[in-house]
């Protein structure tokens, strides 16, 4: 399957460790050196209807993607998903 780094927007992300839906990506982080895939961007949840902003993005690095299919992707990160601790995969 080929896919472009456009068509990964309407894709949602779902972690098989917990079931948990962390929303569609909304931007990729790349080497521009090497054109190599670093991480997805999911933006965080909405706090309270939106009137107060989002929370912090998902960074979910490269390697932590399992399958691509044709409108999910599926991503493999155990335990609860601390952003703090996945901030920097580049």
């Amino acid at each position: 399957m080929r896919c472009r780094v456009a068509d990964l927007r309407y894709k949602e992300v779902v972690n098989i460790c917990t079931g948990c839906r962390l929303g569609y990506v909304n931007d990729v982080v790349l080497e521009t050196a090497s054109g190599q895939i670093l991480a997805l961007v999911v933006p965080g949840r909405y706090r309270f209807f939106g009137l107060f902003g989002r929370e912090e993005d998902y960074l979910i690095p490269w390697q932590n993607v399992q399958r691509i299919g044709d409108d999910i992707i599926l991503i493999e990160i155990a335990g609860e998903y601390e952003r703090e601790k996945w901030a920097k995969p580049y």
